[in-house]
């Protein structure tokens, strides 16, 4: 019987149920072992046990309570993670957000195997994504292939994990100037970061408050 191992992370129980019987259904084809998490932190303490197995596949919310520390904030951040640490491992990322934008910087930044809007999920679309990235297929939900159709150029997508960093940390409320101190980034970069980032979103010259609110809308926190 052939093996099958697979990390869930999700703040959501009843997701990682719905994953879960997924699974199950394939049970008689696969000796099946599930390791899951919760949050960014336990995701993170997970992929660095020397314990930890290998992984065919991963189920990743984008949105999970962050692991400040280590500057771990979504689970772009635990992809990026099993991406350096199991380059074998193919990644599901699942999301709540559907702000076009947002959708395209995760291909952009991820390339994730595959990308199901939370809003489209159902049990058939599930195990579709799951038997065609089994097979070495790349599956979108139909939310996720109209915003790729409509895009010029997925290339075009001007957020990196840099620019998220310094909208995560603004909206915890710390100064501009201590950024660095929770980043690689020197406080030149940070602020010319920042202007971009004010006028990607329309809210040049505006307050840090502007920045953090259009963020928000467009699902980068």
């Amino acid at each position: 019987m052939k093996t099958l191992t697979v990390f869930m992370a999700d703040e959501h129980p009843f997701i990682i149920e719905a994953y879960n019987n997924t699974i199950k259904t394939y049970e008689e084809e696969y000796k099946i072992t599930v390791v899951k998490a919760s949050d960014c932190k336990e995701a993170y303490d997970i992929l660095n046990k020397e314990t930890t197995p290998m992984f065919d596949l991963a189920f990743l919310d984008v949105s999970m309570p962050p692991f400040e520390e280590r500057n771990i904030l979504s689970g772009e951040d635990v992809a990026r993670i099993i991406k350096k640490k199991q380059p074998q491992c193919k990644i599901i990322m699942l999301t709540m957000l559907s702000d076009s934008f947002r959708i395209l910087n995760i291909i952009k930044n991820i390339n994730p195997n595959g990308l199901i809007i939370k809003n489209d999920l159902t049990f058939d679309e599930l195990k579709n994504a799951f038997e065609k990235i089994l097979k070495g297929e790349n599956y979108y939900s139909q939310t996720v292939v109209k915003y790729v159709s409509q895009a010029a150029s997925i290339e075009k997508s001007p957020i990196d994990e840099l620019d998220r960093q310094i909208l995560y940390h603004i909206s915890r409320g710390v100064k501009t100037k201590n950024i660095p101190m929770y980043t690689s980034m020197s406080l030149s970069t940070i602020e010319k970061r920042k202007l971009s980032l004010k006028a990607l979103f329309k809210v040049k010259g505006g307050s840090d408050e502007d920045l953090i609110r259009e963020a928000r809308e467009k699902g980068f926190l």
